[in-house]
């Protein structure tokens, strides 16, 4: 088995691990204990409506189109598939190993694993030149637009793991209200949407805060300061996308022009 065939196998390994660990920790559950019944043990604003988590079928959907289409004997030579491969390994592991850190209430290292996660998501982001790099039809819909939307709720995973961290921690948040703490953390999800649109032009990224977003809003209707700002947060994402996509499309005309 020569090197390129190992790293496609073994990504083929991961989809499947971290898929039926996920699975397992729903069903068993892991340590007896749900995942979201675990989250609602922290009193926070940044964790929308539970049924915004279904994003997690859509995921696993891409991961096992990504993992079938990399296997493919055409794609066996790719480069920038060949650059990530191994990186993807790591990020399953990553998953995994949150799940277990979360169950069995390891929470002090569960922001450690959801970093190293997020980290290995970027750089394969950055490998794969999304929303810069010219690749085929296929490779777009099967390996772009899935580390797209993953990375999306990742960046969202990341805040309210560091948030639920800092409640578990005690912190008092020196002396700023958990409400106005949301509402800042909101508006550190619009500047890193907007980063991600007006450079890249990154449709389903920033389509994953906004389902996020608007969770959020729906989740604490009650609380008119956070649902009121991510309500806001979610237009104001929407709008700096449209304004992303815009200068792309007015690029790409100019540059064909020339």
């Amino acid at each position: 088995m020569n090197r390129d065939t190992l790293r496609q196998v073994l990504v083929v390994l991961a989809v499947i691990a971290v898929i039926a660990v996920n699975i397992i920790a729903v069903a068993l559950p892991l340590n007896g204990l749900n995942t979201g019944e675990i989250s609602d043990r922290f009193d926070i604003f940044f964790v929308p409506a539970g049924y915004v988590f279904s994003i997690w079928s859509l995921i696993y959907i891409g991961l096992i189109a990504y993992a079938i289409y990399q296997a493919l004997p055409g794609q066996k030579e790719n480069p920038r598939l060949r650059s990530m491969g191994y990186l993807f390994v790591f990020s399953c592991l990553a998953n995994i190993i949150w799940l277990f850190l979360w169950h069995y209430e390891v929470f002090l290292f569960t922001l450690v694993a959801m970093l190293a996660l997020l980290l290995s998501l970027i750089a394969i982001y950055l490998r794969l030149d999304i929303g810069r790099g010219q690749v085929s039809t296929g490779e777009k819909w099967f390996v772009h637009i899935p580390f797209s939307i993953y990375l999306g709720w990742i960046t969202v995973a990341t805040i309210a793991n560091a948030t639920q961290l800092l409640y578990y921690l005690g912190w008092s948040g020196w002396g700023i209200s958990p409400e106005i703490w949301a509402v800042i953390m909101l508006a550190a999800g619009v500047i890193i949407s907007a980063v991600m649109s007006l450079t890249r032009a990154d449709i389903a990224y920033s389509l994953v805060l906004v389902w996020a977003y608007v969770g959020i809003a729906i989740e604490h209707a009650n609380t008119s300061i956070v649902a009121n700002a991510a309500w806001i947060a979610a237009v104001l994402i929407l709008f700096i996308l449209v304004i992303g996509v815009y200068r792309r499309y007015r690029h790409q005309n100019q540059s064909s022009g020339d």
